[in-house]
C-alpha cells in the first residue's frame, strides 16, 4: 500500500491538500468539456455554483432532526411540492432521498409493508420488465421481494400481455419506466396502471431519469405519452434531482399518490432509551447540503429555466440521433425521442468502437444484450455534437477497414457477455468490485 494512504502524523496545508486532491483527478472523466456521456448532469458552471454555494452553506446542517433545522424541514417540504405539482399529484405525499436507488428501494420497501398489512402477504412477488433499473434487483435482494423479469417487447418497451400473466396472489407491484434507462423509451405507463388497477396492486412510476424533463419537454410540444399521477392507478413515483432536475448529488424524490400509503415507509422506535427516533427514509444523518441545494436550484431556474435547458437538452439529442443514424453500419436501439439512447452495430464490434472513441477522450457507456453504447445528453453536450460525430465517423471508418481498436473494455464485455452463466459473469464483478477497494 502507498505511504500516501496511511494517516501522517503531521496534516498538510489547505493548499497542498487541495493540490493533491487535483492532481488525483488527472485520469477522470473530463466531464466539464462535454466529453462525458453518463453520470454527470453538467447544465454549465452559473447553476453548478449556485448548487454549490447553497450545498455548502447548509453542508453542515443534518436533516435527520426537523425540529433542530427548521430551515431543511422547510426546503424538503417545498421541493416535494413542486414535485407533487409537475406530477398532477394533488394529493400526494413523499420525502427526499440520497438518489434514485434509495427511492426506489423506498416504494418497494412500501409496496411490500403495505401488501403485509394489508392483503397479508408474506411471500412477496414483484413484476418488473427485464429493462428496469438494476436497483430493482437491490431492492428485491435486500427485502425478500422476488423479481419476476419480464422480458421487453420488439419495440423494447414493457410488454403488457406478459406481464398481466406474471401478476398473482403473491404480486404486491407492478413497475414501469418513464424512460428505461438502457434505451431512453417509455413503457405503456397507462395500459400497465390500469393493468395493476384491475389486479388490486400498486404501480410505481419510475422516472428517476426522465421526471423532470418529461413535463417541460411536454410543454414543448413533444408527444410525451402519460405517466405520471395523471393517470389512474398510479400509486407511487421516483424522480432524480441530480439529474435533469441539476441539483447537486445525491437529491431525489419519491411520491405516494396518498400520505396514507406514505406511512408505510416511515420508520418509528419509541422504545429507545436514547429518545423517540424517526426515520423518513433508509439513512439516519440526512446532508443538509443536497436538500439546500436542490430547492436552491428549483427557485433559480423557475420553469423558464428548465423549459431553456430542456429545449437545448433534446434539440441536441435529436441532432445526435440523426448523426449517428447517419454513420454506415450504425443503428439506434428502439424508437427513443427523448435525451438518452443506445446504438448498436451489425458490421462493427461496437465495444471496440467504444474504446476507439475513449482514445479519442470521448466517455461512452456500454451495454449489453445486444452489445450497444449508451449516450445520455446534457445541456453541455449541444457544444460537442459535431466534434464527436466527426470522431465516431472516423472511428467507424477505420474499424470497417480492418484497422485495430486500441486496447480498452472490449475484451473484457465481449467475454462477460458470451458467458452463459450468469453466477460466473457475477463472480467476476465480485473479484473486479474488492479490486477498486485497493488503495494501491
Amino acid at each position: 500500500m502507498s505511504k500516501s494512504a496511511h494517516l501522517a502524523s503531521q496534516g498538510m496545508s489547505h493548499q497542498d491538500v487541495l493540490a493533491r486532491m487535483r492532481a488525483m483527478r488527472t485520469d477522470d472523466a473530463r466531464w466539464q468539456e462535454g466529453r462525458t456521456w453518463s453520470l454527470v448532469y453538467n447544465a454549465g458552471e452559473e447553476l453548478r455554483r449556485v448548487a454549490a454555494e447553497a450545498y455548502t452553506e447548509f453542508m453542515s446542517e443534518n436533516g435527520l432532526s426537523p425540529l433542530a433545522f427548521p430551515s431543511l424541514r422547510r426546503f424538503e417540504a417545498e421541493v416535494l411540492t413542486i414535485a407533487a405539482e409537475l406530477f398532477h399529484g394533488d394529493t400526494a405525499a413523499g420525502t427526499m432521498t440520497s438518489g434514485g436507488t434509495e427511492s426506489i428501494l423506498m416504494a418497494i420497501k412500501t409496496a411490500r409493508d403495505y401488501a403485509r398489512a394489508e392483503r397479508g402477504i408474506t411471500e412477496p412477488e414483484m413484476v418488473l420488465p427485464a429493462s428496469v433499473h438494476p436497483a430493482f434487483q437491490k431492492a428485491a435482494h435486500y427485502f425478500g421481494v422476488k423479481a419476476l423479469n419480464i422480458p421487453v417487447g420488439a419495440d423494447l418497451r414493457a410488454d403488457v400481455d406478459a406481464m398481466r400473466a406474471a401478476i398473482g396472489p403473491r404480486t404486491v407491484l407492478v413497475v414501469g419506466s418513464a424512460p428505461s434507462y438502457p434505451h431512453g423509451v417509455v413503457d405503456p405507463i397507462s395500459e400497465l396502471a390500469a393493468l395493476a388497477q384491475e389486479k388490486g396492486v400498486l404501480f410505481h412510476v419510475d422516472a428517476c431519469l426522465g421526471g423532470f424533463l418529461l413535463p417541460f419537454a411536454r410543454r414543448l410540444g413533444h408527444a410525451i405519452p402519460e405517466f405520471d399521477f395523471a393517470v389512474p392507478g398510479v400509486t407511487s413515483i421516483s424522480a432524480d434531482l441530480h439529474k435533469y432536475g441539476y441539483a447537486a448529488k445525491g437529491a431525489s424524490v419519491v411520491l405516494y399518490r396518498t400520505p396514507e400509503l406514505r406511512r408505510y415507509q416511515f420508520f418509528t422506535f419509541a422504545g429507545w432509551s436514547g429518545g423517540l427516533y424517526a426515520s423518513p427514509s433508509m439513512a439516519g444523518t440526512r446532508p443538509g447540503g443536497a436538500i439546500a441545494a436542490a430547492w436552491a436550484v428549483l427557485k433559480y431556474l423557475g420553469e423558464e429555466g428548465y423549459l431553456r435547458l430542456s429545449r437545448q437538452v433534446l434539440d441536441t439529442a435529436q441532432a445526435l440521433r440523426e448523426g449517428i443514424a447517419a454513420v454506415p453500419g450504425l443503428t439506434l436501439l428502439g424508437e427513443p425521442s427523448l435525451s438518452i439512447f443506445a446504438f448498436s452495430s451489425d458490421t462493427l464490434d461496437v465495444y471496440a468502437l467504444g474504446d476507439a472513441m475513449e482514445a479519442r477522450g470521448w466517455k461512452l457507456d456500454r451495454q449489453m444484450s445486444p452489445p450497444a453504447l449508451h449516450l445520455m445528453v446534457t445541456p453541455a453536450h449541444a457544444a460537442v455534437v459535431q466534434p464527436f460525430l466527426a470522431d465516431l465517423r472516423a472511428c467507424a471508418a477505420l474499424l470497417a477497414s480492418g484497422a485495430p481498436a486500441p486496447d480498452g473494455s472490449a475484451a473484457m464485455y465481449g467475454m462477460l457477455g458470451s458467458i452463459p452463466d450468469r453466477a460466473q459473469a457475477e463472480g467476476f464483478l465480485l473479484q473486479f468490485m474488492d479490486g477498486l477497494y485497493s488503495a494501491e
